[in-house]
């Protein structure tokens, strides 16, 4: 049974390897490393399908060191020790590297087990994650490693490894692949950066090509489109893109963009994921445009109420409309800014007794020098407002809210001036 294409085709040096430039190039610092003969341990982390293994394996074969790969989701400790008693063979004599893939599912334990040999260089570990490394994995492991990001890679640099592709499958069936117009950019750009995915679907391409009388085949766009359809966009609910996503949905907003949000919810509506974009939505109304334009608050809930109402497909129209009314609108976190230096003054331990004006109606104790309330009602003095202490005695002259300057704080500040004043 033929290996996958991308199997057939993994480069066999640093220089094949499409895309990680910042990395791999002549300077860049990985290939600097390599090339000194001193190879320390690594994680590589990136998105799926950018070169990790690939790169990892060039790494051992290069050093001249047998190459154990384990996987994360499945290795136990007995795979490890496994690891260990070759270095006890002829093979493994000069050292081994190991390639951990997804090592943030190994646990504390397992992960410790590889201490004492990756610390004495017995054990060259090359792991890589398609998480956060400073999030998932532990101190001890990453303090003894150089972490090296992968980016996805560039649509220029995947439609090379795509036309290698074509040319090399080409030969194994012994037949012409022709490809109409925007086949190619088209695979390139929907495999989402993931080269992997972009050579297995060049791969369905070229045996569900229609055969030409001339024996050639042909690649229409359509079928490019069918195949590839859906798999440009990485999203994954529990992991890093999730929150990348959510957090550049956000500061689209915050920042006034339009343009970035709509593409942000573009991308959470096609992941179907209606609940977080109502959430994030929400709190942007309230922590970003806030008291700027107050009567957004309500109109985004409705908005967001709606869409759950309805669902998808629906559901982007109401939450279109609430991305671009927040996006476009005034902005103000002053309200954020105010409750947040409350909070910072009770956590300091900053508060004292409610002032006697202001607590519920009791009798004073035996002893008060001023029995009585004393609270003065609002309503019955001009403008409806009348001078008198409502923070604690420690916290007299203590300013947490202060207007911003857009028109509805700046009206309501004018107005209290006014009324009080001032």
């Amino acid at each position: 049974m033929a290996s996958p294409l991308a199997d057939r085709l993994r480069p066999k040096t640093l220089e094949q390897v499409v895309g990680q430039r910042h990395l791999l190039s002549e300077n860049g610092a990985l290939a600097r490393i390599v090339q000194s003969g001193s190879i320390p341990n690594m994680i590589f982390y990136g998105p799926s399908g950018v070169g990790k293994t690939t790169v990892a394996r060039i790494i051992a074969d290069k050093a001249g060191k047998k190459l154990h790969k384990l996987n994360g989701t499945t290795a136990s400790i007995a795979d490890i020790r496994a690891v260990v008693d070759d270095l006890n063979t002829l093979s493994g004599f000069g050292g081994v590297v190991l390639y951990l893939d997804e090592i943030q599912y190994l646990n504390k334990k397992q992960q410790q087990s590889l201490l004492e040999f990756i610390e004495d260089g017995r054990i060259t570990l090359i792991a890589s994650t398609t998480e956060n490394p400073y999030f998932y994995i532990y101190n001890a492991i990453l303090s003894r490693c150089t972490v090296f990001e992968f980016k996805q890679v560039p649509q220029e640099e995947v439609e090379k490894a795509v036309t290698r592709a074509f040319s090399i499958l080409s030969e194994e069936l012994d037949a012409e692949i022709t490809l109409e117009d925007g086949v190619l950019s088209h695979v390139a750009l929907a495999c989402g950066g993931d080269v992997r995915k972009a050579l297995n679907t060049v791969e369905l391409l070229a045996l569900s090509a229609d055969r030409q009388e001339d024996g050639t085949r042909l690649v229409p766009l359509a079928r490019a489109k069918e195949l590839a359809q859906r798999s440009a966009m990485r999203y994954d609910r529990d992991g890093d893109e999730h929150y990348d996503i959510l957090s550049a949905f956000q500061k689209s907003m915050r920042g006034s963009d339009p343009d970035a949000a709509i593409h942000y919810l573009a991308r959470l509506m096609e992941a179907g994921d209606l609940i977080s974009a109502c959430r994030r939505l929400m709190v942007c109304a309230c922590e970003d445009v806030g008291l700027a334009y107050p009567q957004i608050i309500p109109i985004v809930k409705s908005a967001c109420d709606i869409a759950m109402q309805v669902g998808l497909p629906e559901a982007r129209i109401p939450l279109a409309d609430a991305v671009i009314l927040v996006a476009t609108s005034p902005k103000s976190n002053t309200g954020e800014a105010a409750i947040d230096a409350a909070m910072a003054d009770l956590k300091a331990g900053r508060s004292g007794p409610i002032p006697r004006c202001l607590q519920n109606k009791h009798l004073d104790g035996a002893g008060t020098k001023n029995p009585g309330q004393h609270y003065l009602y609002p309503h019955d003095y001009p403008g409806r407002w009348v001078k008198q202490q409502y923070l604690p005695d420690e916290l007299v002259g203590r300013i947490y809210y202060r207007p911003a300057d857009n028109k509805n704080e700046r009206a309501a500040a004018e107005y209290w001036k006014k009324i009080k004043g001032e």
